[in-house]
């Protein structure tokens, strides 16, 4: 359990997560999948970065239960700041990041990629950010990365989620394959662009970055004072109090 780090490939590093049953993470496991990121990237030999995930879905979000044991702010604030280090990761990675994206991408899923390169998605992967029904608010700026903006402030408002052949047709999922077939298709696009000088591939990730239209880490940091400002007003522990609980 946890995230592990393997090497499928020349050039290639395979960050997995790992944490039952939803992969829904607890503060540790954001900072962890932040230094396996890191690391892989720093890493000269390699080329190409392959985010995935084992089991149901690739990522459910932040461990709501961590934060409902909490009597006080510091799991939010931990939980916060965790994604805030995950999604910057993904994004300042020295080399380009492929997501693997299996079953259900919620939450800080959507932040994880909506800042990778590329996206590579299982045909029952589905998409969404359900955090108004979690008391929270954010991660609409990786959202907006995937969708047209109309499309993403419906999807937000609703908690509705879009599918990944939904998301290939706005041309934000690169392929979409059945899921015993994702991470062969995922390795397959790191090949080739693990086949590319290496120098050559970080200069080309650090030139995309810098003509990115939004800085990313700037938007998010704004979102968040937002999710403090539901918490401090009370709202958000009432939304959350009725998770997981029938109306």
């Amino acid at each position: 359990m946890g995230v592990s780090t393997t090497s499928p490939g020349k050039g290639i590093r395979l960050v997995t997560v790992d944490h039952p049953p939803v992969n829904a993470l607890p503060v540790q496991g954001w900072y962890d999948l932040a230094d396996a990121l890191r690391a892989a990237g720093r890493d000269p030999e390699v080329r190409c970065v392959v985010l995935a995930a084992a089991g149901r879905g690739f990522n459910a979000g932040v461990d709501i239960k961590e934060m409902q044991r909490d009597t006080g702010h510091g799991a939010l604030i931990g939980a916060n700041r965790g994604c805030y280090e995950a999604f910057a990761a993904v994004y300042e990675c020295e080399v380009p990041v492929v997501a693997a994206v299996n079953g259900f991408c919620l939450g800080g899923g959507i932040g994880l990629v909506g800042n990778a390169d590329a996206i590579v998605a299982s045909d029952d992967a589905t998409f969404g950010l359900p955090e108004l029904d979690r008391g929270a608010l954010g991660a609409a700026t990786h959202l907006a990365r995937l969708v047209p903006q109309h499309l993403m402030r419906a999807l937000y408002y609703t908690s509705r989620t879009a599918t990944a052949a939904e998301l290939h047709a706005h041309g934000s999922v690169w392929k979409v394959v059945p899921r015993e077939e994702l991470l062969g298709a995922a390795l397959e696009l790191a090949g080739e662009i693990a086949a590319k000088d290496g120098y050559l591939i970080r200069l080309a990730k650090a030139a995309i970055n810098g003509i990115d239209p939004v800085d990313v880490r700037r938007s998010y940091r704004f979102e968040q004072g937002f999710t403090f400002e539901a918490n401090l007003s009370g709202v958000a522990d009432r939304v959350r109090e009725s998770f997981g609980k029938e109306a």
